[in-house]
């Protein structure tokens, strides 16, 4: 046997995925929770979803033509041989489950929040991961534009309430099933004339939509005078989307009409919305949905109507960055002990478990560092005070209470310190 020791390598994380540790991760889940809260005060319930469903669901709802279902989607065999898929989206999943579990049976709209990961394979860069983290709502059962601007102003609402305002609401109407046939035959007539490459044809033969949403320089020239479905609405469709800018309007929310959106799922109808920030380069949108009207039915369900949105948590924590928004505190704790010998140590614990019960973050200085090495971790803590305990001190009945900011101390009662802490970070 050699006697040099083979070094073992470290793993690292799968390509494409963003970690978030401290102290990075106080803005992710700062700005995830506060998009989750905004749709909370508007009735939302929380949903937990599977991580992985049939993958006939994401086939069938979401829409085979689309990039989503033929190129990106995690899918495999399990152990029973039977074909699952990582959720890319959020959609397809919260309909199925309100159809399994019945929710629209007990009163309409069913209203659900989600949020998590979300996994598509997609060639990684700044913005685009293959494990995204989305904050989503769903609201599922009643046809009302003034859900839809609901939907919409929910969303504004969360970016709003993180400080951002570089952002712009871009939408459209994608029509209905009385109107969307006679567009489509129209556009397919259009793409006929075009010199198509044979991936963009085949592509248009499945949803000819799709291909006024390419990015492509060249493929955009062609389709400058392509047909607009806002030009073809039915009256009940021009209906619909006049009455949700009228809703937006007296929301306060500013929108952009883009009539060349799309999306990149085919089971948008009618509302169709983006938000986009353009600080953040090629991958620009921030979150977006739309209505679905006949998704439901698709899924096996009753023929009832939905309307929701995906904001993409770490697109969102770019955009702060960009912009220079940091409205949370990276730090860990208010109160940091620094205990001086192991009586003291003891009488602190208790002190920490009071302070927590009290609702005060606290941390304490472990493993029998001395008094320097103790406070350089309070500092890096983020605490506003520390908690100074010495031999001396506890025969007196105090301890050092010490103003990490101003670096002034005072003794105060060992017995009294929890009040007193409560007082001030209050």
């Amino acid at each position: 046997m050699s006697s040099v020791q083979e070094k073992v390598q470290p793993f690292a994380a799968p390509k494409g995925i963003p970690e978030y540790s401290p102290p990075e991760s106080v803005g992710f889940t700062h700005v995830r929770d506060t998009l989750s809260s905004a749709a909370e005060r508007a009735g939302y319930g929380y949903i937990e979803l599977p991580v992985f469903e049939e993958t006939g669901l994401y086939a069938r709802g979401v829409g085979e033509s689309t990039d989503v279902v033929s190129k990106e989607m995690y899918t495999f065999a399990d152990r029973g041989e039977r074909s699952v898929t990582l959720r890319p989206e959020g959609t397809a999943g919260v309909v199925r489950s309100v159809i399994e579990h019945t929710m629209d049976r007990a009163g309409l709209p069913v209203k659900l929040r989600y949020a998590g990961p979300f996994f598509r394979y997609e060639r990684p860069q700044a913005g685009r991961y293959r494990q995204l983290q989305q904050v989503g709502v769903e609201a599922i059962g009643v046809d009302d534009p003034a859900l839809d601007a609901e939907v919409i102003a929910v969303a504004d609402e969360g970016f709003r309430r993180l400080g951002l305002t570089g952002y712009r609401l871009e939408l459209t109407s994608l029509g209905d099933a009385s109107c969307r046939p006679a567009y489509r035959a129209l556009l397919q007539d259009f793409l006929a004339g075009l010199d198509l490459d044979e991936a963009t044809r085949s592509r248009a033969a499945l949803n000819p939509l799709r291909v006024l949403d390419d990015k492509r320089p060249e493929v955009r020239t062609l389709m400058a005078d392509a047909p607009l479905l806002l030009d073809h609405l039915s009256d009940e469709s021009r209906a619909h989307h006049e009455a949700v800018l009228a809703h937006l309007d007296d929301l306060g929310v500013a929108y952009t009409i883009n009539p060349r959106m799309v999306r990149g799922l085919d089971y948008y109808t009618k509302t169709t919305f983006e938000f986009v920030h353009d600080g953040l380069g090629a991958q620009s949108g921030i979150g977006g949905g739309g209505r679905y009207d006949g998704l439901m039915a698709t899924l096996g369900g009753q023929a009832l109507s939905g309307v929701g949105f995906g904001i993409g948590v770490d697109r969102t924590l770019l955009a702060c960055g960009v912009e220079g928004v940091q409205p949370w505190s990276t730090a860990r704790v208010e109160v940091f002990c620094v205990p001086l010998g192991e009586a003291a140590k003891r009488r602190l614990v208790t002190v920490a478990g009071a302070l927590r019960q009290a609702g005060v973050r606290v941390d304490l200085a472990y493993g029998g560092r001395g008094l320097k090495g103790s406070m350089k971790a309070a500092d890096r803590s983020g605490a506003r005070y520390a908690l100074v305990l010495g031999d001396r001190d506890l025969e007196a009945g105090t301890v050092g209470l010490k103003d990490l900011a101003s670096g002034v101390q005072r003794d105060v009662p060992l017995d009294s310190v929890v009040t007193e802490l409560s007082s001030l970070l209050a």
